[in-house]
């Protein structure tokens, strides 16, 4: 049961690193104004959020036996109460429904043809990647002492270019000359 444990953390702090590259590329992806950040965003975007999906899916499932193993006595129980455990695992499980909807979205190949375009779909993304960061910050002990020094920066980093994004595609701030490739 350990094994899973170690299997859980590990997938863990490898999905969050990587559902946060895959917003950052996402809000690039469409912004000319980045200029190289833009053309690298349409490079790795699709990889990036496809691995981010993958390995979050295998953290939810080694989660869900984790936490099974935890509920059954099988594995020893946790520093913190089991009401706490889940929570965080609801909490963890709704972004994972949340990142699916998007991913099963993004899969639909008449997406454009319906009403949620890639709009919709990125704006479920975002959704789920808000609920992951709460997941993260609640329960994930092992990143407890990070949260003030790594999550708070890195999230306000990526609420500045998601705004900074947003004023460019308003025309509320002037941007560069692009030039056609």
């Amino acid at each position: 049961m350990e094994i899973i444990w170690h299997l859980d953390r590990s997938a863990a702090l490898v999905a969050y690193p990587a559902l946060y590259l895959a917003v950052l590329t996402g809000i690039l992806y469409t912004a000319r104004s980045f200029g190289p950040l833009y053309r690298l965003a349409r490079k790795i975007h699709i990889e990036v959020s496809v691995f981010a999906m993958l390995v979050t899916l295998l953290h939810g499932v080694l989660g869900v036996l984790d936490t099974w193993f935890i509920v059954t006595g099988s594995a020893p129980q946790p520093a913190y109460s089991t009401t706490y455990l889940l929570a965080g695992v609801v909490v963890g499980v709704g972004a994972l429904q949340v990142l699916a909807v998007a991913a099963l979205g993004f899969l639909d190949a008449e997406r454009f043809d319906r009403p949620w375009g890639p709009r919709i779909v990125h704006a479920f993304a975002y959704g789920g990647f808000a609920f992951a960061t709460v997941h993260a910050a609640a329960v994930g002990t092992d990143v407890a002492g990070l949260i003030r020094p790594v999550f708070g920066p890195a999230i306000l980093f990526l609420t500045s270019v998601l705004l900074l994004r947003l004023l460019a595609a308003r025309k509320w701030l002037s941007t560069p000359a692009t030039t056609k490739q």
